[in-house]
Order: structure tokens, then C-alpha cells, then sequence
């Protein structure tokens, strides 16, 4: 697994423990409403609920231990939750102020201060990713007879106990370091005090489409560089006394969030709204009105943020951008209001009350502005560079008038299991699907080859967006439903993988073949006409060495077995898509034909080698024009197969294919297909 992926599952892991937080803000929250000045020291009703809410957040550190662990282990075993609990336990005893001092035989008012601190969320991550690593390798272990009762997942905690003795050895060495190092860091951003705080945003922002934005979040959320935003201003008053706390300071790095989730997403959405086409537009309402009163209501934000994220990311950087002046005007004001979970409407209530919530309702004047700036740089945006958001060119997915229904079996009632069905087939079936997961609104998923995952099958079920992250993680943008979904796949038994049927019944020739027509496309306009991306030898498209390509699963079209160097652009249109190891692009017509053409096959697994891009993605590029160069000797040396296919992938919004070409072809000369309209 790449560092990427691993830090993929470290994120995901981290949501498990951050998901007690609404608890303690709702808990402190109720407290802080009853007695709002004696802060539970007036009335027993109120000190019962702050004094439960800071049961959970004085002990982040062992549930982040306890989470991380579950989080990342192989089959969610409570073993290994166990293993993280007795971890940190071991740890933390051992590399505490008393026990160093014990230990190495020091005064103990010379210990380190940073072993004060060592119960934190940094150590209880790293405890928990330890522990994680130690089941998912030794609880199938089988002892002999006579120490069986410890074998498999009973062995992990005692491994983990012990090797935490190794780490506590180490940790007495470089904690100290380690800790003056993340304090440092934290301290250099506060020292930026305001300015400091929208850089932290615009970047918590621009790390979501990956998931690490939870890393990000650990310095300036939790207690590892000395910022501790969240606990700290949930606990209130607690905190003020103890001195961690500062009105008007402490809650900087999350107010500003209040304007951006509440009112400028939904400002976002009415801007994507009115630019959608007429005929679209009563669909994307719906998809609009859902996301705006989520991101609203709960401060969830990723449905309306994965709408346009992926089809216009320059909106998405606008985004960011917008996020961190929101931030930064309201740390430089001193309006703070602060979140256990998001920034939305419940926590800005249970927060109001707060002792360390100053000039709060000014967030909500400072959100009305943000939606009208939102709503006209989003409206403006779009119109301007003719961003593909939806409703505009294409039609809405999902939606009837592009032919594609949401369950595509037809049963629009279809329960989640038989939805999990055919998202397995999608992601290539049982035999390519070795992990599952999800988080709030993604499915998170291990594969085998991402390269076999069926997008366009993937978003006729009703998904958002598909993320390939590399040739292993894959992640599915699926809305609320993703952990419903998650867990029926994991159920669901084997599944074959995805081989709808193409809309046209065209075939295309091999060479000495005269081409053929697709009757019903013979007498309708030609929507687009394709040229060959590359000269050499025209193959039909099922003789691809290809299953997905072959079935037509990926779409209609034929292949050619390249004979030069050089790949252009078969049509006029825009470059949406160029993979990370430059071996396809995919390019979108002006009449909306979507256009893959993939250089051999499995060549994925090259990394890149023997191929180099000539364009960027979002270029727009002229029929003929270089996109890519390849290096055939070593291509036609290490790769399975050099035929490489050129398919519509959303031919079944046209009415068929006429098929141009037979025998030999010349990159951008030779007619290679024309797509007719319906």
C-alpha cells in the first residue's frame, strides 16, 4: 500500500473516536444553557452534564488509542480495540513524570515537561496504529497445545503490551523532541495569530478530496501542538480556571467555519441551481435543497462539495479560498463560536451559552455576506468559463432525461443490499473488492486493480463521484447512505463483475471487414465524428485481450494497435481526465460525448514508464492535436497488449455508432467512427 493509502486509512480510522465528540459538545452544551454564568457551580442539574461532556473530552487521548485501533484493524475486531486500550495504558504509565523519574534516576523537577503531556491524542494515534499493525498480523497465530488458550486474537494485547515497554524505552529518547518540535510548529501558527488561522483553513479545505484533512486537524483541533481548539472550548469554564483557555483566543481555528457551512455552501448551491439548464432544473433542486440543508442544519458538508468538486475544481479552490478569509475575519474579530462536530446550526445553539463563545451571533451577519459572495463568484464562475456543474450540458445523473436510472435493474424500490449488489459489480466484483469502509458519505474501498472500477456504472446507481486515489484505494461518493452500503457489500457473497449491455448494436471491423452500420443510427445526425488517435491497425472491440473492453461494459467503440509514436485528440473537446501513469485520457466532445481511449491494455501497471504526457488536464484541444508520446520498443516489450481501444463511455445517451474505419489508419486523418444522435 502506498504512504497515501495508509495515511487514507489512518484519516478513516480517526473518525471512529472524533465521533464521540458531538456527545460531550450536546452534554457540555445542555450544561452551559442551564447555568450559563456559575457554569455548573450554582445548580448540580448542569454540573452533572458538563461534568459527564468532560468525561469523554479529558480522556481523547485512550479513545483515539482505542478508536485508531478498531479503526484500522482488518475485521473490526474488539481485540484489537483492547490491544490499543492496554497500549496506551502501558505507555503512558511508563513515559509519565513519575516514571521517568523513577526510571532515570532524576530529580523529578528535572523530568521533562513533555512527558507531562504524553496522555494526548498524538501518542494515542500512534498507540492505536501500533497496536492495529500488531492484529492484523498475529491474531490467526496458533500457539502449540499447551499455551492455546493465547493463541490468535487473545496473543494481541500481550504482544502489544510488550512491545510497548520497547517503545516506552525509545519514547523517553525522542518524545521530548518530538513534542518540543510539534509545539514549535503550533506556536510559529499562532504566532500568525489570525492570518494563521485562515491558512489553516484554506488547507483543511483542499486536503478533504483525500481524507487527510483529519491529520491536519489533529494539530490545531487536538492537544499536540498546544492548540487544542476543540476540547478546550468545550470544556469552558473548566478550561479557563486551569489556564488553557483564553476568551476571545481559544475557538479561533473553528468560528469562522459557521458563515462558510451555514450560509455560503448554500449560497454555492443556489448559484448551481439557477446556472443548471431549464430542463434540469427540477432535479438538481433537489439535490441542491438536500446538500444546502445539511451543510446548514448539521455542517455536513461533503454532498454539496462533491457536486462540483471533481467537474469544476477551480470552484473548489475558490472554495478554500473563501474559507480561510471567513476564518480569518473571525479570529481578527474575536466572534467565536466552537463545534464538537461541525459547524452547522446545532452546534452554533450549543455553543452560544458557552463562557468562551464572544460576539457569536456576529457569525451569522458574516454568513449572510458570505452567501451573496458565494452566490455570485459561483454564478459568475460558471457562467464565465462554462464550468460543467449540474444541470449544465450534461444532464443530471441519475435523472431520467439522460436515460439513466439510478438503480439500473430497474427497480427504482430496490433495497440496499440489492444497490450493494450491483456497486460491487461495479468496482469490478467479489474477485477485485479486498477491503470495505466508509466514512459519512464516501465508500472507502480496497481493490485489487482501480483501474477495473465502472464508473459510469458507478454513477448510473446514483453516486457523485468516483476517486481513483492509485491502483489500490479506490472511493466512492454515494451521500448518507454509504455506511448502509458498506456494510451490505460486505455481506452480499460473490459477485460477478459489471457487463451491461452497450446502447448500439454496431460492430466494429478488423481489418478486410466492411464496416457496418447501426440501423437505427443510419439515417440520424451525426453528433460527433472521431478521427484515430494513433496510426496503426484497426481491431474490433471484441477481440480486445480485455473482458471490461470487450463486453463493452466501458462503452462502444473499436480499437487500433498502434503502429507510431504519437497519440492526438480523435475530436474538439476538452481534456477532463488524464490518468496519473499517462497510459488514457478521457476527453469530452462539445455535443457531451464522452471519449476514452485507453493505450493498450494493463499497461496501468507500468507506472507511467514509456509514456509522457503532451497536455494537461482541462486543456482544450483541437481534433488532431498531441496528447500523448509513447515509447514503443519498450511498450510492445513489457506490456500484455498494445491494442488500445477507443470507446464512447456514454453511448447510451446517443442513438448508436457508425463505424468508419477498417484496415489501416492514420492518427488524426483517418475517420475512425461517427456517434449519431437519437
Amino acid at each position: 500500500m502506498s504512504i497515501l493509502g495508509y495515511l487514507q486509512n489512518v484519516g478513516r480510522a480517526l473518525m471512529v473516536p472524533v465521533a464521540t465528540l458531538p456527545a460531550a459538545a450536546i452534554l457540555m452544551g445542555v450544561g452551559y444553557w442551564i447555568d450559563p454564568t456559575g457554569w455548573g457551580g450554582s445548580n448540580a442539574l448542569a454540573a452533572f452534564f458538563i461534568q459527564s461532556g468532560s468525561a469523554i473530552i479529558d480522556n481523547m487521548g485512550v479513545l483515539f488509542a482505542v478508536g485508531v485501533a478498531y479503526g484500522m484493524s482488518k475485521d473490526k475486531d474488539g481485540a484489537a480495540a483492547l490491544a490499543g486500550f492496554v497500549g496506551f495504558l502501558v505507555l503512558t504509565t511508563l513515559c509519565s513524570p513519575a516514571a521517568v523519574a523513577m526510571i532515570q534516576k532524576i530529580p523529578a523537577d528535572q523530568v521533562p515537561a513533555a512527558f507531562g503531556k504524553i496522555k494526548n491524542q498524538f501518542v494515542g494515534i500512534m498507540v492505536g496504529i501500533i497496536a492495529a499493525e500488531l492484529y492484523n498480523r498475529f491474531s490467526a497465530v496458533e500457539l502449540p497445545k499447551a499455551l492455546s488458550f493465547f493463541s490468535g486474537r487473545r496473543l494481541v494485547p500481550i504482544l502489544t503490551s510488550f512491545v510497548m515497554i520497547v517503545v516506552a524505552f525509545i519514547m523517553m529518547y525522542i518524545w521530548p523532541v518530538v513534542f518540543d518540535g510539534l509545539v514549535n510548529f503550533g506556536e510559529h501558527i499562532q504566532k500568525l495569530g489570525s492570518v494563521g488561522a485562515g491558512v489553516y483553513a484554506f488547507f483543511n479545505r483542499l486536503l478533504i478530496p483525500v481524507g487527510l484533512h483529519h491529520a491536519l486537524n489533529s494539530v490545531f483541533w487536538f492537544d499536540v501542538a498546544g492548540i487544542n481548539d476543540i476540547p478546550n472550548f468545550l470544556g469552558g469554564a473548566q478550561s479557563i480556571e486551569a489556564g488553557k483557555a483564553v476568551v476571545g483566543i481559544t475557538g479561533r481555528y473553528q468560528a469562522g467555519f459557521f458563515p462558510i457551512m451555514m450560509f455560503g455552501l448554500p449560497g454555492a448551491a443556489l448559484a448551481i441551481y439557477h446556472c443548471a439548464r431549464p430542463e434540469n432544473k427540477a432535479k438538481v433542486l433537489g439535490i441542491m435543497m438536500a446538500g444546502a440543508f445539511a451543510a446548514f442544519f448539521t455542517g455536513i458538508t461533503e454532498p454539496l462539495e462533491f457536486s462540483f468538486m471533481f467537474v469544476a475544481p477551480v470552484l473548489y479552490v475558490l472554495h478554500a479560498i473563501l474559507t480561510g478569509i471567513s476564518v480569518f475575519i473571525a479570529a481578527t474579530m474575536h466572534w467565536i463560536a466552537g463545534f464538537g462536530f461541525s459547524a452547522g446550526l446545532v452546534d452554533m445553539v450549543l455553543s452560544s451559552r458557552n463562557p468562551l463563545a464572544t460576539h457569536w451571533y456576529m457569525l451569522i451577519p458574516q454568513g449572510l455576506v458570505f452567501f451573496v459572495i458565494y452566490y455570485l463568484v459561483f454564478r459568475f464562475t460558471i457562467t464565465k468559463f462554462n464550468l460543467m456543474t449540474p444541470g449544465r450540458e450534461l444532464a443530471v445523473a441519475g435523472s431520467e432525461e439522460d436515460g439513466e436510472d439510478v438503480n439500473v435493474t430497474g427497480n427504482k424500490d430496490q433495497d440496499v443490499t440489492g444497490l450493494a449488489r450491483q456497486y460491487v459489480a461495479a468496482i469490478g466484483g467479489s474477485d477485485n473488492l479486498t477491503g470495505i469502509d466508509a466514512c459519512i458519505t464516501r465508500l472507502r474501498l480496497t481493490v485489487k486493480d482501480s483501474a477495473q472500477v465502472n464508473e459510469v456504472l458507478a454513477k448510473r446507481l446514483g453516486a457523485t463521484g468516483v476517486i481513483r486515489l492509485n491502483k489500490t484505494s479506490v472511493q466512492i461518493i454515494v451521500g448518507f447512505m454509504a455506511e448502509k452500503i458498506a456494510n451490505a457489500m460486505k455481506t452480499v457473497g460473490a459477485v460477478p463483475a459489471s457487463a451491461p449491455a452497450a446502447a448500439s448494436a454496431s460492430v466494429a471491423p478488423a481489418a478486410g471487414v466492411k464496416p457496418q452500420v447501426v440501423p437505427q443510427a443510419a439515417t440520424a445526425a451525426t453528433v460527433a465524428e472521431l478521427l484515430s488517435p494513433v496510426t496503426g491497425e484497426v481491431v474490433a472491440l471484441e477481440q480486445v485481450p480485455d473482458e471490461a473492453f470487450a463486453s463493452k461494459a466501458v462503452g462502444d467503440g473499436v480499437a487500433v494497435k498502434p503502429t507510431e509514436k504519437t497519440v492526438v485528440s480523435p475530436a474538439a473537446g476538452t481534456i477532463v481526465k488524464i490518468f496519473n501513469t499517462n497510459h488514457a485520457f478521457c476527453l469530452e466532445t462539445e455535443k457531451g460525448a464522452e471519449i476514452v481511449v485507453h493505450m493498450g491494455i494493463d499497461t496501468v501497471a507500468l507506472n507511467g514508464q514509456g509514456f509522457k504526457r503532451l497536455v494537461e488536464e482541462g486543456a482544450e484541444v483541437a481534433a488532431g492535436q498531441p496528447v500523448l508520446e509513447m515509447d514503443l520498443d519498450f511498450l510492445n516489450t513489457h506490456a500484455r497488449s498494445m491494442i488500445s481501444p477507443v470507446v464512447c463511455s456514454n453511448i447510451d445517451d446517443f442513438g448508436g455508432l457508425v463505424i468508419k474505419a477498417q484496415g489501416q489508419v492514420v492518427a488524426g486523418e483517418t475517420p475512425l467512427y461517427e456517434i449519431k444522435g437519437k
